[in-house]
Formats: C-alpha cells, sequence, structure tokens
C-alpha cells in the first residue's frame, strides 16, 4: 500500500477517500483515507486474493506492514485475527489518518481487553526505521513506491536485522516490470499479476 507518481485531476492533499475491509470481525467497514496524489492502495481483487493464501497464518500472527500507505492490508490483518501489526508510513497525512482509523477500530473492542490486538504507527522512513526494529515477525508486507528501487534494499534489511525468521511469510507487490532476487531461503509459495502489478507471497525457510 504504498505510493508512486500518478496524475490526479485536482490537488487532493486534504481530500478523503475510502478503503473497506473485506473480511474477519471488521468486515465491510468502510474507513476514512487521505485521496493524495501517489497513494496506491491495493485493490480489493488483490487483498482477497493474498488473505485467502494467509488465512491460517493470521490469528495470533505479529505483522509488519512496512510501506503502509492507508494500512489496507495491515488493518486486514487486524480484522483477521493478527496479534499485532506494525505499520511504517512516511507521508505525515496518511499516518495520522491510519492513526485516527485504528483507534477507531480498537475502540469498538475496547471492553473486552483480553483479546485487545495491538497496532503501533511510525511516521518514519521505512528503510532507516526498520533497523530500529526489534524481533521477527510472522508476516511482513512489502508494497514500496513503484519505480524507486526500493524493494531490494528492504529485502537486504529485513534479511540483515532478523526481522524475518524460519516460517515466516513475505509478500511482496511490485510493477510487473520489476525484477528482483531474494535470500536463498525464501521460497516463492504464490505467485500471480493483476493489471500492471505483480504479487507474490514466499515462505521463509
Amino acid at each position: 500500500m504504498a505510493t508512486q507518481h500518478r496524475k490526479t485531476a485536482k490537488n487532493h492533499s486534504s481530500a478523503l477517500g475510502q478503503i473497506r475491509i473485506i473480511g474477519g470481525q471488521w468486515r465491510g467497514r468502510k474507513l476514512a483515507v487521505v485521496d493524495q496524489e501517489g497513494l496506491r492502495p491495493t485493490t480489493d481483487r488483490i487483498k482477497e486474493t493474498l488473505f485467502n493464501w494467509l488465512q491460517f497464518e493470521l490469528p495470533e500472527a505479529r505483522v509488519l506492514d512496512a510501506f503502509a500507505g492507508t494500512g489496507s492490508l495491515g488493518l486486514e490483518a487486524l480484522s483477521r485475527g493478527a496479534s499485532e501489526v506494525v505499520f511504517i508510513e512516511k507521508a505525515i497525512s496518511a499516518s495520522k489518518q491510519l492513526d485516527k482509523n485504528i483507534k477507531t477500530l480498537l475502540g469498538d473492542i475496547q471492553n473486552n481487553s483480553d483479546s485487545k490486538p495491538r497496532a503501533e504507527v511510525h511516521n518514519k522512513d521505512t528503510l532507516s526505521h526498520l533497523e530500529q526494529i526489534k524481533g521477527a515477525f510472522d508476516i511482513v508486507f512489502l508494497d514500496p513506491p513503484f519505480h524507486q528501487g526500493l524493494l531490494e534494499q528492504c529485502i537486504g534489511i529485513l534479511a540483515k536485522e532478523s526481522l524475518v525468521s524460519f516460517g515466516s511469510w513475505v509478500y511482496i507487490e511490485s510493477e510487473q516490470s520489476l525484477t528482483f532476487s531474494t535470500p536463498k531461503n525464501w521460497q516463492l509459495y504464490r505467485e500471480k499479476k493483476a493489471g500492471q502489478v505483480s504479487f507474490r507471497l514466499f515462505h521463509v525457510q
């Protein structure tokens, strides 16, 4: 759920769009998101496929949404039973709106604190902030801005800083034209294309 350059008819820097949670406890819930130039939410079609792949891995999972944007992927994971999601988003307007949406959703279950998941939003540059995070994640979502050369750098940091370990799952969404390499112990589990987008799920061995 990252940002990329695209043309817009007007300046939408302060306008709001919408995303929809498609499964789990908040299924059908619509949330306001910042509608700014370059914001590229993962489509419902891709999300449905991805979360079908991950359906048995989500309960109690620790999740990283590394280029969160609207937070669509991480929020979907929370809705489907993840115990913790860490969101990283550099754009301050998107980060603030994401934090607001999380507080709204978690407020719905505030009287059931024993099962209340944790969610953190970090308004930081992803590449630099990943080096500050401790502990491995069960699931990592990598959907960086297209055409900026960020993906392989991020993959390298994940491996170097031990942010993934045996059994972790790494989802990568990229432009179809992009070629990239992954560590030898990342096994390609699923791969599909939709329009100009390729999306892949890797299993760390």
